[in-house]
């Protein structure tokens, strides 16, 4: 596959993945879905890769799912999906919840860089990585998406006060919450990822994948993959909600979820406090 999307290059061992949209804050389209599927299939073959890295191009990590941009629409009038629940399940089955499932299982260790915007769609795949360094710039925000891993990155309780609320964590939160593992300068996170990537690229292959299998088994012995089973029904189910007459929040226009403009409105108004 050529990539249009994302980037791709293996340097000592290490296979860095960029997502390329930065005009759309690197927005998830299918196109761009895919692609990180191919990339990191084509990781997990290579015998000369041991780590991936996971980056995306500009400003942020990514804002999320992409809701309209040309490209997009482009896209879903050549390649449309089938009318109804159906179709929807289908689409958001295959893109959100298998192939990130599948990037979670990629038999070697995988690290992200995070910096800017880490919204929704954003955090799904950031979670799918082993580890996760963020840039002291970076802003989380999560919700009951897709691939919903939120009460595996924190505490319930925490993810409870959280996603009730729907407001963005810094660096520093995520940091505390356990979401991220190390916070570095924003102009240092690219450097910080490679050096970690390349020291355990050093090390013996075989054993990095026991050891991430052994860390993902404990999870998957709790009940992982069938939470994220469920719970993308119930994703399903409130995406739907969100057309009822007496749904609580107004949609906003343009290219945003309701709860994504809730968390903007609660960022904007403890800014205008601060000042």
């Amino acid at each position: 596959m050529s990539y249009r999307d994302i980037t791709y290059e293996v340097v000592n061992h290490v296979a860095r993945i960029t997502t390329n949209r930065p005009r759309y804050r690197n927005a998830q389209s299918r196109r761009l879905l895919e692609e990180l599927d191919d990339a990191f299939g084509n990781a997990a073959d290579d015998r000369t890769v041991h780590v991936v890295a996971l980056f995306g191009a500009g400003e942020h990590f990514s804002g999320g799912h992409d809701l309209g941009t040309p490209d997009e629409m482009a896209d879903r009038r050549e390649r449309p999906i089938e009318e109804g629940l159906r179709g929807r399940f289908e689409r958001s089955r295959e893109l959100f919840v298998d192939k990130t499932m599948r990037w979670r299982n990629v038999p070697k260790p995988t690290i992200a860089g995070i910096q800017g915007y880490c919204i929704y769609g954003g955090w799904i795949v950031a979670s799918a990585m082993d580890i996760l360094y963020a840039a002291d710039n970076a802003m989380f925000l999560g919700s009951n998406f897709q691939f919903f891993s939120v009460p595996w990155d924190m505490h319930p309780r925490r993810a409870k006060e959280l996603l009730f609320e729907s407001r963005f964590i810094d660096a520093e939160e995520a940091l505390a919450l356990g979401l991220v593992n190390r916070v570095f300068p924003e102009q240092r996170l690219h450097e910080e990822v490679v050096a970690y990537a390349e020291r355990i690229a050093r090390n013996d292959p075989f054993q990095l994948r026991m050891i991430k299998m052994a860390v993902n088994q404990v999870q998957d012995t709790q009940g992982f993959h069938a939470h994220i089973t469920a719970a993308h029904l119930m994703h399903m189910t409130s995406a739907e909600g969100e057309r009822d007459p007496g749904y609580a929040l107004n949609v906003p226009e343009g290219r945003r979820r309701p709860m994504v403009e809730r968390a903007f409105e609660h960022y904007r108004l403890n800014k205008d406090r601060q000042s």
